[in-house]
């Protein structure tokens, strides 16, 4: 028994030295300091390195104070002149902030699962673009923006995506998605095809101009091997089908009620498209990058989703002429939609240590000239009112700025995980492996299994 409280007294005294040792360090001016090992930042970045970005925000700082502040800005933006834009007018702040740097992160296909991995960890960047999901996925981790004085001007097609029941607006929206088709204008002018406005419509545009043609010009190109391609045509019908028509089973797909069996005609039009050789006979085989060059070679008529190939087009053939139109209707009775919401956003992280920093920077980017910039750079609609912006597109963007918009189909309508599921069952259809009720059938368990999970 002695020796026993001999230890434990041992043990004790060994505690108090290692609380002391603690609290002495807990003093020290250490504490910010980078962990051992971590990578070191190259020289000459404008953008934080992974190692950075969770520990963005060491003090505490109002943004005009004249302390040091780094705010580190997640973006979806992939490509790299654009990247540089946002650069320059982040370094624009800075010069008027003197006090505030501002290091930006793009980290492409892996933004998702970062943001996902941040989540978790509470730990997020100060900015950061929500790519869709503003409400839905990050609304808990977003500040409330709605008494910036942006706000008010957000346009009326985007303004509800990105506000909350309570009306917390939850980001600016740099650029707004409006999702159609895009067309080879010239070749639609070289076979008399006026923009349909019905998929009857298309359908008939398709088989004239593979009649015409004799087969050298195919009507659509979907990718196999980038099957987001053949989901993301799935994912725009769907509103057209499912939603966008007065009668709709919007309610039935929210509360669990959808009969899938519906969901057949939708997957039959695609194989009949295929079946009749109206899609890339390599459609299995094809990539993305395959379609600009032989979009600028006139070789395909029509493409769904936003031009945002145009660039490449552009240096295969200079001359090109690319359109844009809504989607068509799929029911009798139905007007034509686009299909969008956010495309680049910037919402402020609620716990951010620099949140006020944060908003001022946001609300720099939301000035006319910065908003004007970014719409010319993207070629994408403004999120905001009376922003002017002169590239192709904009003539086309005014014509249809009174067309419905409505969020994309997966995002309101589907559970998590259901995108990949269209997209492989829907490459798996165009193979022949799977039948349009097989089909239904797929989304249906798939549905119901990711539904328990969420």
């Amino acid at each position: 028994m002695r020796k026993w409280g001999l230890s434990t007294h041992a043990v004790i005294l060994m505690l108090l030295l290692v609380l002391v040792g603690c609290s002495q360090r807990s003093g020290g001016g250490d504490d910010n300091a980078k962990p051992s090992g971590s990578p070191a930042e190259p020289s000459g970045t404008a953008t934080a390195t992974p190692a950075d970005s969770g520990s963005a925000s060491t003090s505490t700082p109002d943004a005009g104070s004249g302390e040091k502040v780094r705010l580190t800005v997640y973006s979806t933006i992939g490509e790299l002149k654009n990247q540089e834009m946002m650069k320059s007018i982040g370094a624009a702040f800075t010069q008027e902030n003197p006090n505030i740097t501002v290091e930006f992160q793009f980290p492409g296909a892996e933004y998702e699962n970062i943001l996902k991995v941040k989540m978790a960890a509470n730990d997020l960047p100060d900015v950061f673009d929500t790519h869709g999901w503003a409400v839905i996925r990050y609304g808990n981790y977003l500040a409330d923006l709605r008494d910036e004085s942006w706000a008010p001007n957000l346009t009326d097609t985007i303004k509800p995506v990105v506000t909350d029941k309570s009306g917390k607006v939850e980001a600016l929206v740099l650029s707004e998605a409006k999702d159609g088709i895009s067309y080879n204008a010239e070749l639609l002018a070289q076979y008399g095809i006026q923009p349909p406005a019905t998929f009857e419509e298309l359908m008939a545009a398709a088989d004239k101009i593979k009649t015409d043609s004799k087969g050298q010009v195919t009507p659509f190109f979907m990718s196999g091997i980038d099957n987001g391609m053949i989901g993301g045509f799935l994912d725009l019908y769907a509103t057209s089908m499912y939603i966008s028509p007065q009668q709709n089973q919007a309610d039935a797909l929210l509360d669990g009620s959808f009969d899938w069996n519906n969901w057949t005609p939708l997957a039959a039009k695609l194989l009949d498209m295929q079946k009749k050789g109206y899609i890339n006979k390599d459609a299995l085989t094809a990539k993305y990058t395959d379609m600009p060059k032989r979009f600028a070679q006139g070789k395909i008529a029509f493409v769904f989703g936003a031009p945002s190939f145009a660039d490449d087009v552009y240096k295969v053939n200079p001359n090109a002429k690319i359109g844009i139109m809504p989607l068509t209707t799929m029911v009798d009775g139905d007007t034509p939609t686009f299909s969008g919401g956010e495309r680049y956003t910037m919402g402020a992280w609620k716990d951010g240590k620099h949140l006020e920093a944060s908003k001022k920077l946001i609300a720099f980017f939301a000035k006319p000239e910065n908003m004007s910039t970014i719409a010319n750079a993207t070629k994408l609609p403004p999120g905001l009112k009376d922003i002017a912006s002169q590239h192709e597109f904009s003539p086309y963007y005014d014509q249809f700025k009174d067309v419905r918009v409505f969020p994309y189909f997966d995002r309101v309508y589907l559970p998590n995980g259901m995108w990949d599921v269209m997209c492989k069952t829907g490459t798996s259809l165009v193979s022949g492996q799977t039948t349009p009720a097989q089909f239904s059938e797929k989304m249906k368990q798939e549905y119901v299994r990711l539904r328990k999970q969420a």
